[in-house]
């Protein structure tokens, strides 16, 4: 089709909406005696809300083809997560979709650099191909740093030269997290020629840097960096956007950070902030939602309920450059929610450009994205690891404790051990290079996990996703692991040489093929197993460990190198 023809196009459309915008025509849909959230002036607007074309037409008196009375509910802009990470969620991108339609989540802003660390290219390709056509919007940013730094030891390594190719996708907005902010510092070529390729296709590039402020910040922001979603203090975040950072208030599985970042939410402060769920596992989304649980507990907080809507839709959309996203408004997408109040949240339909895409408790049936068989196959074979021995997780002297931080995935540094010591919580923490078969490995010692007996060990270990493992004694620690390289991939529990749980994650290690719901069964059961032995109930037993191999998070992990002094930057 030529340029000429696709304006036409468009053009006719125009010329049917503004019809209807005057009211010479009716609409496809009336939406009547609505009220609504005007992100525009905060307020809770009434009126009738007419459709057509998949945008909102207008908003006053209207009559339309369809007519839907809406006296005592509320319309809201469909919510937007400004950063997630698609696989922590351990479902296909089609499953999650099911998933976040009915919490009210249109559109999501994926960072894909899990399965870039252990695909590199096909791993963005994969996704790309994966969330093609859903019913839901996905935005795509590109992994920023694959590996996480040059110390990492994933599956792949990607220059700006590989990934420059993805910024003519129209569903590419822009360059992911940094997470190498000391390489941003120190000025290298390679961090920076990322971030001037994003500038230069007119794409955002996000931050990522905890506890980064005074003239370091000043030259993070200066790189071109204008986002932030690892503050978890009310100072750090402040400072950070008197630099002209946006803030993503993040409410996560492993990281809650939305009570210490709600006094953002006023007026101040309140444009600038969006919320985010980053990594969140099945069970959380079923149970307690995505972005709308958020949007509940800052309200029942105290926030003004027009305001967390702002934050959880529109706030988003501009930051990103979302054409028309984001407010319930002339001209704007028609992606909405329909709900009995703010406070309550209890969605009853949502409308993804002016049609139902979740209603009657149901979900509407979506054809699958069809994803390259090479490439499917190749996401179902990325282990290269021997299997392994009690001496591959024998230590000899004293080593570095990692501490870790309930409802945190910061650590801190607890003295030294020099073996497992059950009674006073002191347990063995062992990470695996499985990309390569480098034969590379590392054993340490662990506090604040709380295990008793056993042992549980994941894929899923950030951002490389080498198999990381956690135990009371060495040899469920072997067989744990050994169960994963079997599997290609998952989670397990041992104790006393028994299998308790498991869950197979066959896609890149990181993602399982089944359903939510087995998902989420095969997740609580060995949850509910890791509890059973003692594990900390203030964190979560899978995604907290998995973020103990991050170097990039303050301020020890385990990586296969060796323990790793975050704050100093060295092994130790």
């Amino acid at each position: 089709m030529s340029e000429k023809e696709k304006t036409d196009i468009l053009t006719a459309k125009k010329q049917r909406i503004i019809e209807i915008a005057l009211g010479k025509k009716p609409a496809e849909l009336v939406l009547k005696n609505a009220s609504y959230v005007n992100v525009f002036s905060k307020k809770i607007c009434k009126g009738d809300i007419a459709v057509a074309e998949g945008v909102f037409a207008g908003i006053g008196d209207y009559s339309g083809e369809k007519e839907i009375d809406l006296s005592g509910k509320i319309v809201l802009p469909g919510f937007i997560d400004a950063h997630l990470h698609l696989e922590s969620s351990l479902a296909s991108p089609a499953e999650l979709a099911k998933a976040l339609l009915p919490h009210g989540t249109t559109t999501v802003v994926c960072d894909p650099h899990e399965i870039a660390n252990v695909m590199g290219t096909e791993g963005i390709r994969y996704i790309l191909e994966a969330t093609e056509n859903l019913p839901i919007d996905v935005m795509v940013m590109i992994p920023s740093c694959v590996p996480a730094t040059s110390l990492d030891e994933s599956g792949a390594v990607l220059e700006y030269e590989d990934i420059a190719e993805f910024y003519k996708n129209q569903r590419v907005a822009g360059l992911a997290e940094m997470m190498n902010f000391p390489g941003v510092f120190a000025g290298e070529k390679s961090v920076l020629d990322k971030i001037s390729g994003s500038e230069q296709s007119g794409k955002r590039t996000d931050g990522h840097a905890p506890g980064v402020l005074g003239k370091s910040l000043n030259a993070y922001v200066s790189a071109g960096i204008f986002s932030d979603h690892e503050c978890t203090d009310f100072a750090e975040a402040v400072e950070k956007l008197e630099r002209g950072q946006y803030i993503m208030i993040r409410e996560g599985t492993a990281a809650k950070n939305l009570d210490a970042l709600l006094p953002l939410l006023n007026f101040r402060y309140e444009n600038r902030c969006m919320f985010c769920c980053d990594d969140r596992h099945p069970n959380d989304i079923i149970r307690e939602g995505h972005i709308d649980n958020i949007v509940k507990k800052a309200v029942a907080a105290g926030v003004e309920p027009a305001v967390a809507v702002k934050a959880a839709s529109f706030n988003a959309a501009e930051y990103f450059s979302l054409e028309k996203k984001g407010a319930v408004a002339p001209g704007y997408k028609a992606d909405f929610i329909i709900a009995d109040s703010i406070e309550n949240l209890d969605i009853e339909a949502v409308y993804k450009n002016g049609v139902p895409v979740f209603e009657n408790g149901k979900t509407v049936d979506f054809s699958l994205p069809e994803i390259s068989p090479e490439l499917d196959k190749k996401a179902h074979n990325t282990f290269n690891i021997d299997f392994i021995e009690k001496k591959d997780v024998e230590i000899s002297g004293k080593r570095p404790v990692i501490g870790m931080i309930s409802g945190q995935i910061v650590t801190e540094k607890q003295g030294e051990a020099d073996k497992i010591d059950v009674e006073n919580d002191i347990l063995k923490i062992a990470v695996f290079e499985r990309h390569k078969n480098t034969g590379h490995k590392a054993a340490g010692y662990l506090k604040g996990f709380g295990l008793k007996k056993g042992a549980v060990a994941t894929s899923v270990s950030h951002d490389s996703h080498n198999i990381i493992a956690a135990g009371a004694n060495d040899e469920d620690i072997v067989l744990a692991v050994n169960r994963i390289i079997e599997n290609k991939g998952g989670i397990v529990v041992f104790a006393d040489g028994k299998l308790l749980a498991e869950l197979s994650l066959p896609i890149a290690g990181i993602m399982s093929d089944e359903p939510l719901e087995k998902i989420d069964s095969d997740l609580e059961k060995a949850k509910a197993a890791a509890y059973s032995l003692g594990a900390n109930p203030g964190v979560d037993p899978f995604m907290t460990l998995s973020f103990m191999a991050l170097p990039v998070v303050p301020s020890i992990r385990i990586m296969p190198g060796g323990i790793f002094d975050v704050d100093n930057w060295k092994f130790i």
